[in-house]
């Protein structure tokens, strides 16, 4: 695989596609009132840089980071097609969004994902980059069907709420 991870514009066609699939697996998975996927034109945010993960210009995942503060950003709207999960993709975007972080001069990095089943390979793939739960951040509230991850870009792993760990 060549992945070519770039800058995308959330309303270009194919990224419109998979922001729309992104939003409408959160929502048959998610109560309504807990879903925190963004569409595509929220993504066109200042604040809020998207990206894209190609191979030989196919798109084949997304993922965005949000400027919180000075110090502080959340990474949002990271999806892989479902067939392409597995290749590595996801990890490779997360990679690439927390470079970006900190080359802007972030310290920490925070995500809110889901506690439920669908979510089990996600909240798997933050733990293994250093992730740990964290009290809600934002306009997260503490509820069981979110939870809060945050990571310090120092390398070390931030203080474990006493939140059960997904």
């Amino acid at each position: 695989m060549d992945l070519v991870i770039a800058v995308e514009d959330p309303m270009t066609p194919d990224v419109a596609a998979i922001l729309a699939r992104h939003l409408a697996v959160m929502q048959e998975e998610t109560p309504p009132a807990h879903v925190h996927a963004l569409p595509a034109e929220r993504l066109q945010h200042p604040a809020v840089t998207l990206f894209g993960a190609r191979d030989r210009g196919v798109l084949l995942g997304v993922g965005a980071i949000r400027q919180l503060d000075d110090t502080h950003a959340e990474i949002k709207s990271m999806h892989t097609l479902a067939e392409c999960r597995g290749q590595g993709v996801g990890q490779a975007m997360l990679h690439h969004l927390l470079r970006v972080a900190a080359a802007s001069g972030c310290r920490r990095v925070s995500l809110e994902t889901g506690t439920m089943a669908a979510f089990t390979p996600a909240r798997s793939m933050y733990r293994s980059a250093g992730f740990r739960p964290c009290e809600p951040f934002g306009e997260y509230t503490d509820n069981p069907y979110s939870v809060c991850m945050t990571l310090l870009l120092d390398g070390t792993p931030s203080a474990v709420s006493d939140r059960q760990q997904p």
